[in-house]
């Protein structure tokens, strides 16, 4: 399960100030933890589960944690040494950087599963896996279904492992914790239910919930109460992740249209065919001509064919949308970086942190 793409955020040291030890650390706390788990499920679930074979839910869940870029146990790393990094609580920051792995994987295979996803970080999706197991030993009728609930079965596992990780920490952290799932939730409801075409503050939101939070500004907060911070340094962590929150969800979406899907590991065309609210869709319903706005709608409800899924695809380029969102994230990126203030916060932090702004300025993959 180590994840070779750590080295985009820093490459690992003896110093255990710096970002790749930790992740280096995660990675053997996210081994330790599903061993574990896999352990205990052996212990209770006997022989081998019929249809899957060998190839249970841990895993699944095991494939679904491998081969992450480990932003956010990065962005916990950098919360906990912007308050100093205290010795005391840097295993507590590693249980912390591990469990948001867990959540991480918990989230995108649901959204897989809602989004009809069949391609993630290059390797089939978790429901699909499951799926094909299904058609192998009985055939095409209840596959799909029968994938998709072990699919939801394994995020469960996933979101139950993360808790329990974060269960051994203290409470000021598990409520923390605990107001970013539900702001989780929401955001994927809203990415669910839509906003008015008008609304692109409400888009900006909904970015922000169901990617930037959890990615970036929950991740901080939680790094930086475990090192204690102070008022002033949680104050500028705030202003920073809620910016680059929204900027990590931004390019999220605009990846997911206009991305290299040998970089990606998915499919652009998912985002448009299932109709999920970016705020490229939102102002493509705004801007598009009426002829446009009607090829919008049979590709949002999956009724086109591919020549229009590029059509769409090439009309939000020729409108000036996928430009104007871009300016969207280096404003959000400008605006993050200028809330970190050195008097504050540990000058190390500061850097790491304006790196890592910059790399998702550049961010491709």
């Amino acid at each position: 399960m180590i994840n070779d793409s750590a080295a985009t955020w820093a490459e690992v040291t003896d110093d255990h100030r710096a970002v790749g030890t930790t992740l280096a650390a995660v990675e053997h706390a996210l081994c330790t933890s599903i061993a574990e788990l896999t352990r205990q499920w052996n212990a209770h679930a006997g022989d081998r589960a019929p249809i899957l074979g060998t190839t249970d839910l841990p895993s699944l869940l095991a494939a679904a944690v491998g081969g992450g870029k480990q932003v956010r146990p990065a962005m916990v790393h950098w919360g906990w040494l912007a308050a100093g990094g205290p010795d005391h609580s840097r295993q507590q920051m590693i249980t912390a950087g591990a469990a948001f792995e867990l959540l991480h994987a918990f989230a995108i295979i649901h959204d897989d599963v809602m989004d009809r996803s069949e391609t993630r970080r290059g390797h089939p999706t978790c429901h699909v896996l499951a799926t094909e197991a299904y058609r192998q030993a009985r055939g095409d009728h209840g596959a799909e279904l029968f994938g998709d609930s072990i699919a939801i079965l394994v995020g469960d596992l996933a979101h139950a492992e993360a808790d329990h990780l974060i269960g051994a920490l203290p409470s000021a952290t598990r409520s923390i914790w605990r107001a970013m799932v539900i702001e989780l939730v929401l955001g994927q409801r809203a990415d669910l239910t839509g906003t008015s075409p008008d609304d692109r503050i409400a888009a900006l939101e909904v970015a922000r919930l169901k990617t930037g939070s959890y990615t970036i500004e929950r991740p901080l907060q939680i790094g930086a109460d475990l090192g204690a911070a102070s008022a002033s340094a949680m104050e500028c962590l705030a202003g920073y992740g809620r910016h680059l929150g929204r900027a990590y969800g931004l390019r999220d979406d605009v990846l997911g249209t206009f991305g290299d899907p040998s970089r990606t590991g998915k499919s652009i065309d998912d985002d448009l065919t299932s109709g999920k609210q970016t705020v490229l869709l939102l102002l493509a319903e705004k801007r598009f001509s009426t002829d446009g706005r009607r090829r919008l709608r049979r590709v949002t409800a999956n009724q086109a064919g591919s020549d229009e899924v590029d059509r769409v695809r090439q009309e939000m380029i020729d409108t000036g949308i996928r430009q104007e969102v871009e300016a969207m994230i280096d404003n959000e990126i400008d605006t993050a970086l200028a809330a970190l203030d050195r008097h504050h916060l540990d000058p190390v932090a500061v850097d790491g942190l304006t790196r890592s702004a910059e790399q998702l300025r550049r961010r491709t993959a």
